[in-house]
């Protein structure tokens, strides 16, 4: 996902559902056994005909509706068992109609309707077990402001034949597996655009010149690069750090209860961050970087869609809140993640104390929850940076996230900090 990202994005969506798609299927086994081998199957089989016929599939997911958006507990589709059996693994027909649904060319949908039990999740194929054109009907594509090689549509289903997944009524419990793994790949999805912003501004300024010098000679614009290029590697230590603790989650609580509040925390602070990191990497080039002609403008309709897609920023903070109250591990996982960088940076370390004291104090959360979110954000990626990346990236951020007068802007690098070495780590290999 990072590394196709930065040339073409569309395509990764129904990517991204299908293989997120696959803990989900596994709650029920007679489903998953089926379905699954297609799903990760490494060939991609374009027509559109029933799963038994391919050598692969993938699968999307319709989860809101035009009432409540994120709040899916307004969602108004129905579903009716089929037969005298209800509940996980058996038929139901499905009445209602999905808002936002992205690769609707998919072979089957993850969905949430209301059978008698409460919201459940569902598995809604292309076909019907007979061979038939299963009742979906598209209403409209949606004229986007980016990712507009990635269809999203609005869908109708009317006795649209499907199958419970999971535990009748535990539908949010179910398909939010699937929402936890999108989550991952919007993190990657936006480290990989930070990216390649900065491979463009870093080949712009380093063959053009102004004022009878290449402009990357110019100290205000070395400050401004290396400043874009700690964020990215930021952005990127921090997603891969989460994919690690998803990895290890089903065998290790500790993993598992930091990767439950991590991912959420990434989530918000990756996606946050890409659309002005991409807008700077833009002004590099001045004019020509408006201009059609080159990747930037592409790249910057596409930066905003992850902050949206799974949860808006203000859905994800309150996440992150839902996990801190409902699980205490959460917040001991995640702080014994950056106590390990603790001694390495007095900067780091007052931050983390600061953060301690933040977490402790109950009043007003929800107000504060976009600052406590962020805070933990550039704690833990300064950590990472701390662990893994040379003191010059390391030292810089720390110095300017976690210093007092950090306003967000880049080029800000204070004296001192080795800009020679930021950029030389961030140009491209040959």
């Amino acid at each position: 996902t990072y590394l196709f990202n930065q040339p073409e994005g569309g395509v990764l969506c129904p990517m991204a559902m299908t293989y997120a798609a696959v803990p989900s299927l596994r709650l029920t086994p007679s489903i998953g056994d089926d379905w699954i081998p297609r799903l990760l199957s490494n060939r991609y089989d374009a027509r559109d005909v029933p799963v038994d016929q391919k050598a692969g599939a993938t699968v999307g997911m319709f989860m809101t509706e035009k009432q409540g958006g994120s709040d899916v507990r307004t969602n108004t589709t129905r579903a009716v068992a089929v037969g005298q059996t209800a509940g996980e693994g058996t038929e139901y027909l499905l009445t209602g109609h999905k808002f936002f649904c992205s690769a609707p060319m998919s072979d089957a949908f993850l969905t949430l309707a209301y059978s008698e039990s409460g919201l459940s999740c569902f598995l809604m194929p292309r076909w019907t077990p007979e061979g038939q054109r299963n009742s979906l009907f598209i209403q409209r594509l949606k004229d986007k402001l980016g990712n507009r090689s990635n269809a999203s549509s609005e869908i109708e289903l009317h006795d649209t034949w499907s199958v419970m997944v999971g535990p009748e009524g535990r539908g949010i419990r179910t398909i939010i597996e699937m929402v936890q793994g999108n989550r991952f790949y919007c993190c990657a999805s936006s480290a990989g655009l930070m990216r390649q912003g900065l491979v463009q501004a870093l080949h712009h300024v380093r063959h053009r010149s102004a004022f009878q010098k290449r402009i990357i000679q110019h100290p205000l614009m070395r400050n401004v690069i290396a400043d874009l290029a700690i964020e990215a590697e930021a952005a990127l230590a921090l997603t891969l750090r989460i994919g690690r603790a998803m990895d290890e989650a089903p065998h290790d609580g500790q993993a598992a209860a930091f990767a439950r509040i991590g991912t959420a925390v990434a989530k918000y602070w990756i996606c946050k961050r890409a659309p002005g990191h991409v807008l700077e990497a833009l002004e590099c080039h001045g004019g020509p970087g408006y201009i059609e002609d080159s990747i930037m403008p592409r790249l910057y309709r596409e930066a905003p869609v992850n902050s949206i897609w799974e949860g808006s920023g203000n859905v994800i903070c309150l996440d992150v809140l839902r996990a801190m109250d409902r699980d205490e591990a959460t917040v001991a996982a995640f702080l014994a993640e950056v106590d390990t960088a603790r001694g390495a940076n007095s900067a780091l370390d007052a931050a983390i104390a600061a953060l301690k004291s933040e977490l402790t104090n109950r009043k007003g959360l929800e107000l504060r929850a976009r600052a406590i979110v962020e805070h933990m954000a550039v704690v833990l990626q300064a950590s990472l940076l701390v662990k893994h990346s040379p003191a010059s990236v390391a030292d810089a951020f720390c110095a300017t996230r976690l210093g007092s007068r950090w306003l967000a802007a880049y080029g800000v690098l204070p004296e001192g900090v080795d800009l020679d070495d930021i950029i030389a780590r961030a140009l491209p290999g040959d």
